[in-house]
């Protein structure tokens, strides 16, 4: 395939590799963003929440957000203040996100997900002035957490709270149009804004700046405390318009996204993409459904799909999945896990995503930094994470910090637009993570010599078995191909003789049953013998985030336990 303008190859054999420098980089803030595509394509579809039932088009998408943002301003609310978002997959989540930056106002993603302690702490990290929340969805009573952690909010004026343990948070927004004590309703805050003029709003966005701080998003700690990664208009905007441009996305596209909003897949690779171009947004519910999501794609006639692969395996194997119309789809974007070579097969053979692409990123790098190209070679689709993005650098190191030789296993780094400004309120971990402009990623990767990179798994996943460096992933992929294998991890649990031991969890297709011995004699002369899992353990799930990123270390912890083997550090 043609390389993108300015691409460049490796640079003298070693694993650095260097983005397009063109289209340059926009200078753009998030609100002015919103403004030209409002102006550009007023009258089209802009967003679609089924669940709500909300249609708009692109000028009452920019009228409803000027709404929100007088009610945030009328609140008293000031450039730099941190609104929380608490929420799943709801028009007032969108509306959060564009207006807390008309007005300047740092939006902070909650994992809707968390429970009081993380609440807790996630709230006084960055110091919360307000909070947007519904009642509750699934087994998240948002309000009850919310009275627990202050239960002052019973006898406080909405916008006077003063809570022992949130200390600096006044305000609590329920969505609800319900009289709450010591909350306001989302209907009472646009009524709040009614007499702000537009002019107003004008003033505030016209003196904002592209690096100002916009959004601070908590990552999924696996380990410590939650850090909430602050990222500016500029990191934002510009990946959405690369991953858009990776996709060829234009006003005519219209993307399903069942994918949360909380995480910048939703956030950046939906939406913004989407703001980008003036492709339409259609959201089929608050949290991921199969059905929900098919029907969406098909009743909207949808041109793009997002998703973790394990959505897409779960649309695959739904039994209505043949009553659906995939006909529409042309691209979209698999990210978030590595996605197995089957399912890509399929995902693009089944569901008419012949140019759907593979990104990957952290939160930290706004978050994407490679990302296939929607005609690369399928090869390339299903084993790399494609190359690098416009205006980014990426290199392969080892652990002094060196660049690798082609095609050497290493921790990947980048540098350029897209590194967050660091981690708020924690010098320390920003030091550790961005050294010399380059974000340290934690994942191990190849770059090959045309310069796709392949993520082989987290630089505390590989293990190490009797000095052989081992990599789950790879085992991961072998073992996926067997007939009976729905989805497979591998991990290392501690051993006294080899330091570290293989094991996989595996869940079997419907109505399969397969014994340790079976699997073994599978791997068996197709993978080095160090490689044979030494114990294989059969689940009907894994543990995971909201996300869909599995929780190695919980699985890791429970087979440790189970074995009756002390612990070693990872």
């Amino acid at each position: 395939m043609a390389m993108q303008p300015g691409t460049s190859l490796p640079i003298g054999g070693l694993s650095y590799v260097k983005g397009a420098d063109t289209p340059p980089l926009s200078e753009l803030t998030v609100p002015a963003l919103l403004a030209n595509t409002a102006a550009l394509h007023g009258s089209r579809p802009a967003v679609v929440f089924r669940e709500q039932n909300i249609r708009w088009t692109w000028n009452e998408f920019s009228a409803e957000v000027d709404r929100m943002a007088s009610g945030l301003h009328a609140l008293g609310l000031r450039k730099g203040d941190r609104v929380g978002i608490w929420s799943p997959n709801r028009f007032e989540w969108l509306l959060t996100q564009f207006a807390t930056a008309r007005v300047g106002l740092v939006m902070v993603n909650i994992n809707p997900a968390y429970r009081l302690a993380e609440l807790e702490y996630a709230l006084n990290k960055v110091g919360c002035k307000a909070i947007i929340a519904p009642e509750a969805f699934k087994t998240s009573r948002y309000l009850d957490m919310l009275a627990t952690l202050a239960p002052e909010l019973a006898k406080a004026e909405p916008g006077a709270l003063n809570a022992a343990r949130l200390p600096l948070l006044r305000w609590v927004i329920r969505m609800e149009d319900v009289p709450t004590p010591g909350m306001l309703t989302f209907r009472e805050l646009l009524a709040r804004g009614a007499n702000v003029p537009k002019t107003e709003l004008d003033e505030i966005t016209a003196g904002l700046d592209a690096r100002d701080p916009i959004n601070i998003q908590f990552t999924s700690g696996t380990t410590g405390a939650p850090k909430g990664a602050t990222l500016t208009h500029r990191n934002i905007v510009n990946n959405g318009r690369s991953i858009a441009g990776a996709m060829r996305f234009s006003e005519q596209d219209k993307l399903c996204i069942p994918v949360p909003f909380y995480h910048c897949f939703g956030m950046v690779l939906g939406v913004l993409a989407c703001v980008s171009t003036g492709a339409s947004m259609v959201f089929p519910g608050e949290a991921f459904h199969p059905g929900a999501t098919m029907a969406a794609v098909s009743e909207e006639r949808c041109t793009a799909l997002h998703g973790v692969p394990t959505m897409f395996i779960a649309q695959l194997d739904d039994p209505d999945f043949s009553k659906y119309d995939f006909s529409s789809l042309r691209t979209g974007i698999m990210a978030g896990a590595p996605c197995p070579v089957e399912v890509m097969k399929r995902v693009m053979a089944d569901m008419h995503l012949a140019e759907i692409t593979i990104a990957y990123g952290m939160t930290e790098t706004s978050p994407v930094s490679f990302q296939s190209a929607t005609d690369d070679p399928i090869d390339k689709r299903v084993s790399t994470v494609g190359r690098v993005q416009p205006h980014l650098e990426c290199k392969v190191v080892d652990v002094d910090g060196q660049t690798l030789p082609i095609g050497a296993t290493g921790e990947l780094c980048t540098r350029g637009y897209s590194v967050m400004l660091g981690y708020w309120d924690d010098e320390e971990r920003t030091r550790e993570a961005i050294r010399d402009g380059w974000m340290h990623t934690g994942d191990l990767a190849t770059i090959d010599e045309e310069g796709y990179c392949n993520i082989v798994g987290r630089v505390k996943d590989m293990l190490i078995r009797g000095g052989e460096n081992v990599y789950p992933r790879e085992i991961e992929e072998f073992l996926f191909r067997h007939p009976k294998v729905q989805s497979v991890q591998v991990f290392g649990v501690p051993d006294e003789k080899y330091g570290e031991e293989v094991c996989a969890w595996i869940v079997l297709k419907p109505g399969q049953s397969a014994t340790d011995e079976e699997i073994r004699n599978y791997c068996r002369d197709q993978i080095a013998h160090y490689k044979i899992p030494r114990y294989i353990r059969f689940v009907d799930e894994m543990p995971m985030t909201i996300t869909g990123k599995v929780q190695k270390f919980v699985m890791r912890d429970q087979m440790t336990q189970e074995l009756g083997i002390s612990p070693k550090a990872k």
